[in-house]
C-alpha cells in the first residue's frame, strides 16, 4: 500500500514484488518500475498498480469501460481481480528486471505544477 501511496502523489517508485501470479512477465522478487499514469490512456496487456476491493495489485489491464472510466485488472494466468475505477489506478509498470516494458511513455501521468495528483487510497 505504501507504494500506492507514492505513486498517487506523484513519485515513480522502484520495488520487488512477490508470488507467482504474473510470472513469465514479472517473477517473484523481479526489480520493477511503477510510474504515476493517466488511465485514460491505458491499453489491454499493461501492467498497472491499483487497489481493487481494498487490496493494491500489481497486475494486467484485461479490458477497458472508458465511458464508465474503470478497468477490470486480472493476473497472468487470466484470473480477474475486479473492476476498478480509473481514479484508483496508481501507475503503469514501466521496466521488469531492466527490462523496459511496452507502449508506455504516452501514458505517464506528468508530475509538473499543472498536474493534478490523483488522491491517496484510502487505508484498507
Amino acid at each position: 500500500m505504501a507504494m500506492a501511496v507514492r505513486v498517487a502523489v506523484g513519485d515513480t517508485v522502484e520495488f520487488r514484488p512477490t508470488g507467482s501470479s504474473m510470472s513469465p512477465l514479472i517473477r517473484s522478487r523481479d526489480l520493477v518500475r511503477v510510474a504515476p499514469v493517466d488511465p485514460t490512456a491505458l491499453e489491454i496487456e499493461d501492467i498497472v498498480l491499483a487497489r481493487v476491493s481494498g487490496t493494491v495489485y500489481l497486475h494486467l489491464v484485461s479490458a477497458l469501460d472508458a465511458g464508465r472510466e474503470r478497468v477490470p485488472v486480472s493476473n497472468n494466468g487470466g484470473r480477474v481481480n475486479g473492476w476498478t475505477t480509473y481514479v484508483r489506478v496508481f501507475g503503469i509498470c514501466t521496466s521488469v528486471a531492466g527490462r523496459a516494458r511496452p507502449r508506455i511513455h504516452r501514458k505517464l501521468r506528468s508530475a509538473g505544477p499543472s498536474a493534478a495528483p490523483l488522491p491517496p487510497p484510502a487505508p484498507t
